[in-house]
C-alpha cells in the first residue's frame, strides 16, 4: 500500500511538470506559430523550479482525496498566482530571448491553470475508480466503539473514495459496529499488527483511558503502524479550537472566531461587493428580463417573491427570489405548520422548477448582498416559522446567525440543501455551518462559489 501511494505522490509531481510543458508548447504555437521562434528551455525550468517552489507553501501536494475538486482547483490557482509573481520577478532581471510580452505571460499561465487542472482531474478520476475497484486502500484497525468510533466507521464506508478500508475494531467490550470484525480487547493489539495487514490504527478511546490509549501508541510505535487519534471534542462546537504545542505538551487553543476579525470583514464585504457587481452586470443584465418573462407568462403574480427570514444576530430580513410557486400557494399546512418544497410539489410552477433546479431563483438574492444584510457564502438563511420549529430541538441552532447569512454555503455544496425530511437532516446541516463559520478562509469562500458552479452545472438531486 505504502509503495502505491509513493507511486500516486510522484504520478502528481509528474504529471504536473508534463502539464506546464504542454501549456507552454501550445501557448508559443498560438502565440508564435512555431517552436522555432519562440522556445527557451531557461524560461521553462525557471517556470518548473519556482513552481515546485511555491508549492511547498501552498501545500498543492497535500493529499486531498478525501475533499471535493472544487478546493484542489483554489490551491492550483493560488500556486499559479505565487509563481507568476516569482517568475515575472526573474524576468524583469533575466529577459528571456526572444522577449516575452505581457499577453504571452497571461495567456501562458491561463493554460497552465486549465492544462494542470485537467491532468488533475483525470488523476482523481482513476484514483477513485481505483478506491472503487478496491484497490489503493489503508487498512484501518478501530481502537474503541465510542460514538465518534463508530462516526468514524460510518463516514468511511459510505464514501469510498476517502480511501479507507475498517478490517475490524478492538474494544474492551465485546461489541457490534454494524459489521465491522471484532479483534478482542485491547491487549489483542499486539497479536492483530502482527498477523494482520494494517496501515493506520484509529484510537478512539474515552479520554478518560489515559493510561490505555499511550500503551496502544507504544504497541504502534513498536511495530511501526501509522497513529491517529480520534478525539471527542464537542464540548468546543460553539468556539474556534486549533491545537498547538507548549514545549512537549498538545493545548487546545478556543480563540475569536475569524470573521470577528476587522480585516477579515473588510476583506469578506468588498468581495461581495465586486462579485454581486460582476454578477448584475454580466449574467444578471442577460438572464433578469429573459427570466421574468418566462415568469409572467407561465402564470399570474408577480416576478419576485419576498420572504422574511432571519439575518445576522437573528435580525428580520427580507429575502429576494424569483417566483417559483404559484400565486395561491402557501407556505403553512391544514395543520398549522411550516411546510417546505418537497419533491413534485404541486405548488411549484413548470418554469419554477427550472430556476430551482438550476439555482437561478436565488439570483435576487445578490441585491440582499448589496444591501448588507446577506453574504455570497454563508450559512443559508431559514424562514422564521422554520427557525422557530428548529430552535428548541436542533444543538447549537442559534450559533449559525452570528454571521451573516450567505446565497451559498458550506452546507449546501456538501448535499445539505433543500428540504430537511427530518432532525437528523437539520442537526446535519447546522454542524456544517458552523465548520464554516468557526474556519472561515479567503480561499474557502473561493471553494464554495467554485463547487456551487460545478453542482449547478452538474445537477444536485436535492435541487427541487
Amino acid at each position: 500500500m505504502k509503495k502505491k501511494v509513493s507511486s500516486y505522490n510522484s504520478t502528481r509531481y509528474l504529471a504536473d511538470a508534463l502539464a506546464i510543458v504542454l501549456a507552454y508548447i501550445f501557448n508559443l504555437l498560438i502565440y508564435f506559430g512555431n517552436l522555432k521562434v519562440g522556445f527557451n528551455w531557461a524560461f521553462i525550468c525557471l517556470t518548473l523550479a519556482f513552481w515546485y517552489i511555491v508549492s511547498q507553501f501552498s501545500k498543492l501536494y497535500s493529499d486531498r482525496r478525501s475533499n471535493k475538486f472544487s478546493e484542489e482547483i483554489v490551491f492550483i490557482g493560488y500556486n499559479i498566482l505565487l509563481t507568476a509573481i516569482l517568475l515575472s520577478s526573474a524576468m524583469y532581471f533575466i529577459e528571456p530571448k526572444p522577449g516575452y510580452s505581457a499577453r504571452f505571460f497571461g495567456e501562458y499561465l491561463i493554460y497552465i491553470f486549465v492544462f494542470v487542472s485537467s491532468i488533475k482531474y483525470l488523476l482523481r478520476k482513476s484514483i477513485h475508480s481505483a478506491l472503487y475497484h478496491g484497490r489503493l486502500f489503508d487498512k484501518i484497525l478501530l481502537v474503541g466503539s465510542t460514538p465518534a468510533a463508530i462516526n468514524f466507521y460510518e463516514t468511511i464506508r459510505k464514501y469510498y473514495y476517502y480511501g479507507y478500508e475498517c478490517v475490524g475494531f478492538i474494544d474492551e467490550n465485546p461489541t457490534s459496529i454494524n459489521g465491522c470484525k471484532y479483534y478482542g480487547n485491547i491487549a489483542a493489539l499486539e497479536s492483530t499488527l502482527r498477523n494482520e495487514l494494517i496501515d493506520e490504527v484509529v484510537i478512539a478511546l474515552p479520554k478518560s483511558d489515559d493510561s490505555k490509549i499511550q500503551r496502544c501508541m507504544e504497541i504502534c510505535d513498536y511495530h511501526r503502524t501509522k497513529v491517529r487519534i480520534l478525539p471527542d471534542l464537542h464540548q468546543y462546537v460553539s468556539t474556534s479550537t486549533t491545537v498547538n504545542k507548549i514545549g512537549m505538551m498538545p493545548t487546545i487553543s478556543v480563540i475569536d472566531l475569524p470573521l470577528d476579525q476587522w480585516q477579515n470583514k473588510l476583506l469578506k464585504r468588498c468581495f461581495d461587493i465586486i462579485f454581486s457587481l460582476l454578477v448584475f452586470f454580466t449574467v444578471g443584465i442577460i438572464l433578469f428580463p429573459i427570466i421574468a418573462l418566462f415568469i409572467k407568462l407561465s402564470s399570474k403574480g408577480s416576478v419576485f417573491f419576498k420572504q422574511e427570514r432571519w439575518g445576522l444576530n437573528n435580525e428580520k430580513i427580507i429575502c429576494y427570489k424569483f417566483r417559483t410557486m404559484f400565486k395561491e400557494s402557501t407556505d403553512i399546512d391544514e395543520n398549522g405548520k411550516f411546510q417546505q418544497a418537497k419533491k413534485n410539489d404541486p405548488r411549484i410552477t413548470f418554469i419554477g422548477r427550472f430556476l430551482r433546479q438550476t439555482n437561478l431563483d436565488e439570483l435576487p438574492q445578490f441585491l440582499n448582498v448589496l444591501l448588507g444584510n446577506m453574504s455570497v457564502v454563508g450559512p443559508r438563511p431559514h424562514p422564521t416559522p422554520l427557525n422557530n420549529e428548529s430552535i428548541h430541538t436542533i444543538e447549537n441552532y442559534m450559533l449559525r446567525h452570528i454571521v451573516l447569512p450567505g446565497i451559498s454555503g458550506w452546507a449546501q455544496v456538501n448535499g445539505c440543501r433543500g428540504e430537511t425530511k427530518t432532525s437528523n437532516d437539520m442537526q446535519r446541516r447546522v454542524d456544517f455551518d458552523l465548520y464554516y463559520i468557526h474556519r472561515w478562509t479567503f480561499w474557502l469562500d473561493c471553494q464554495i462559489i467554485l463547487q456551487t458552479i460545478i453542482n449547478i452545472i452538474r445537477g444536485d438531486q436535492n435541487a427541487y
